[in-house]
């Protein structure tokens, strides 16, 4: 079936508006939703000071056992301030990262053109860095960036003793270990250990608190308490103090609070869900089983069988799967992220498989 044989009007975004259940995520949340979020006891801060902003703050050092941390309205500023300030310190502009790093697919080369610093990708973009991938590196770093889980390969997360080998390997090169933590939450039930004891291992930690959390939006940096006094002033430079902090912060606490104690219930699902999809001809599961509440799923389809199978079900059933797929590994098939929420919980896992396997019909 190509685009052209869906029935006329058959909009994807029309039916969205009409549907009752949704596959992925915590689903769709209106503005009374979101301002749930935020107690009516919120202390209100003034630039980043006091209220609700500054309980996040040492809510985050408590929850990754650092001494100091600073609330950033995105994820984008935190990992930038701390990149800089670690670069600045060593006096070298050279990071490192993996291929498919946040800074290098989704920010615009900011790190390049906002601080003047060099990037270099380590490793394969479809797998994990291995350590021959670091011993390859021949130039001095001043910071090595470590993403947990490492999102644009389904969320995939080194063995714990490959992970500290691997950090042992920076800090012996003398290079700053920052983590791009924004999912971390997600990571603990993987490694069966706590945020504070996977934040151990490095300098600077960026959690996010609107991803799996469910949060407004907003991120903290944690570290030790000179660089994360020196991010502060990044912050500010980049226009990230804002008159008010406290609404963001506010439903961060309400996400730690009521999601971080869900996150082996997510994964759990996620695994379910997985298990059965993995025996559907013409799907691929990666990685298989899943990690963490997310998982990608490569489909042998094409985008306009894709459309028109997500409107049919939405449609008929009012269930919304996803708005498009992304290309996959190959021309015959497309990629859609499958993150497991609040919204995933209302289906069985069975029918959540089943679901997913009509997107092929």
């Amino acid at each position: 079936m190509s685009a052209a044989d869906a029935p006329r009007g058959d909009d994807l975004e029309q039916h969205r508006a009409r549907c009752t259940r949704f596959l992925a995520g915590h689903g769709p949340r209106t503005a009374a939703d979101w301002l749930a979020m935020i107690t009516p006891d919120a202390g209100i801060d003034r630039y980043g000071a006091g209220g609700a902003e500054e309980a996040l703050e040492k809510e985050t050092c408590r929850l990754l056992g650092k001494p100091a941390a600073v609330f950033m309205p995105s994820g984008t500023l935190a990992q930038q301030a701390a990149l800089r300030v670690h670069a600045d310190r060593r006096g070298s502009r050279a990071i490192g990262f993996h291929p498919t790093c946040h800074l290098e697919v989704h920010e615009d080369k900011a790190y390049q053109r906002l601080h003047g610093l060099v990037g270099l990708a380590v490793g394969n973009p479809r797998t994990l860095i291995t350590m021959a991938d670091l011993r390859a590196v021949a130039e001095p770093f001043a910071a090595m960036l470590f993403e947990l889980p490492q999102r644009e390969i389904g969320g995939q997360l080194p063995p714990w003793d490959t992970l500290v080998e691997q950090v042992r390997h920076a800090r012996e090169r003398k290079w700053a270990v920052h983590l791009d933590g924004a999912r971390l939450w997600e990571s603990t039930p993987f490694y069966a250990r706590s945020p504070a004891e996977i934040a151990a291992l490095f300098d600077t930690v960026y959690v996010s608190f609107y991803k799996g959390l469910g949060g407004l939006a907003g991120a903290c940096l944690a570290g030790e308490e000179e660089v994360i006094a020196e991010a502060r002033a990044w912050r500010k430079r980049h226009g990230g103090t804002l008159f008010g902090l406290w609404p963001q912060a506010a439903a961060a606490l309400t996400g730690l609070r009521d999601r971080l104690p869900r996150m082996p219930a997510y994964v759990e699902y996620a695994r379910a869900i997985a298990d059965p999809l993995a025996d559907v001809d013409g799907i691929e599961v990666v990685p298989n089983p899943p990690q963490t509440p997310m998982m990608h799923l490569y489909l042998r389809t094409d985008e306009a069988r894709f459309r028109a199978a997500a409107c049919r079900i939405a449609r008929e059933r009012g269930v919304y799967t996803w708005p498009q797929s992304a290309p996959g590994a190959t021309p015959a098939t497309r990629k859609v992220e499958f993150t497991v929420g609040d919204a995933t919980l209302g289906f069985a896992p069975a029918e959540a498989a089943a679901i997913v396997a009509e997107l092929l019909r």
